[in-house]
């Protein structure tokens, strides 16, 4: 078997070298002509898998080792008979960790009390449900919405949009869907942004199409809004400038780039492959992972922002931002290939469950909100 994957697929050689032979490429530069002879296509989100892309190649199987699916055609993968798998859950912890850093951060800078705040979540699969249990865990009220889920339950549970729109933070959460009964582009449009309450934190890490860059910008420049954290942006590779200035937290698409999040996808796609093709899953990551960069942290229960210094000890959020602003002072012809190098040369990024937490006194409340979050304690 002829395998293409993304370069950016961890342990992708390793993994799929075990089922045939394995070619990569930037995924921005995957073409019909490469795949003349290809029988499987191992992609991440900024591969569009489409008719140009596959019409009149051998291509069986397409796999995305991501949450995200709105870069295949699935309509025309089916009715092309070619099977497809996508990799659901494999990053949403690392992207609700960095819902929670991104939060803590704001309460700090602001000086806000989360407990104090209601979140509005929208969305509430994968990525949706772990940030409503580790928001909860730090005492927010959450407000779901989810039109889907609410149709498929029947559950109360699940609010109206309008009943977001009175939350003190509201955080994306849905695939991008264009069409249907339930379309999300453009969901956080002027109008939606204009009925929010003035003073409201937005995050998005869903997708970036899903909030109006353009009304998001003006929203937060002339006040109405009081905080942005974007993470996904509409005319991914070259974010809109405006936007990136006036958002507290600008990253270039990499909530969900946990090295254990990315591995995830990896494994889940090859195990897809394998009942493919038949053969027994025998690939195990787990000895060729790093170790953790935090394997122990002492926290001292009184100190001020405990609990914000602690989430940035182990996620350097602001890393991240620093890193993705210089996009601003590139000449416009490199900022796309600088938003993909940040992507392609992220630093290794282990989630809050590899960092053990050894209170400096006994403060059951702290504890159980270190563990709420995810962390491991001593």
């Amino acid at each position: 078997m002829n395998i293409l994957i993304d370069e950016n697929i961890p342990y992708g050689l390793e993994a799929f070298g075990l089922l045939g032979k394995v070619h990569s490429a930037h995924g921005r530069s995957i073409t019909a002509a490469m795949l003349r002879e290809v029988d499987a296509l191992i992609v991440r989100s900024i591969t569009k898998v489409n008719p140009a892309l596959l019409d009149g190649t051998p291509v069986r199987f397409v796999g995305t080792c991501t949450i995200g699916e709105d870069h295949i055609d699935k309509i025309y993968l089916a009715e092309r008979d070619i099977t497809f798998t996508s990799a659901p859950g494999c990053n949403a912890n690392s992207v609700a960790e960095y819902i929670i850093t991104a939060l803590l951060y704001l309460a700090q800078k602001y000086g806000f009390d989360p407990a104090s705040k209601r979140l509005g979540i929208v969305g509430v699969g994968n990525v949706g449900s772990k940030v409503y249990r580790k928001a909860s865990a730090l005492g927010l009220t959450c407000v779901l919405n989810d039109p889907p889920l609410a149709e498929k339950t029947g559950d109360p549970v699940y609010r109206p949009l309008e009943e977001i729109r009175e939350c003190d933070i509201i955080t994306f959460h849905t695939p991008l869907n264009k069409v249907g009964i339930h379309p999300t582009w453009h969901l956080a449009d002027k109008a939606f942004l204009r009925s929010l309450r003035p003073g409201t934190l937005l995050f998005n890490t869903a997708r970036g199409a899903v909030v109006d860059n353009a009304a998001l910008e003006e929203a937060l420049r002339d006040g109405h809004l009081h905080a942005a954290v974007v993470d996904v942006w509409e005319n991914e590779p070259t974010p809109r400038h405006g936007l990136l200035e006036m958002s507290d937290i600008a990253t270039p698409h990499i909530a969900g780039y946990s090295f254990d999040g990315k591995v995830n996808g990896t494994r889940q796609v090859y195990a897809a492959l394998c009942e493919f093709m038949g053969k027994k899953p025998s690939w195990d990551p787990a000895p060729l992972l790093p170790p953790p960069g935090l394997p122990e942290l002492t926290v001292a229960p009184d100190a001020p922002g405990v609990l914000a210094t602690t989430v940035l000890r182990a996620y350097d959020l602001l890393g991240d931002d620093g890193r993705m602003r210089a996009i601003t002072s590139l000449p416009a012809d490199e900022q796309g290939a600088w938003f993909d190098r940040l992507r392609k040369e992220y630093p290794v990024r282990r989630e809050f469950f590899n960092t053990r937490i050894r209170l400096t006194r006994a403060d059951e409340r702290l504890a159980r909100i270190l563990s709420g979050v995810g962390f491991a304690l001593i």
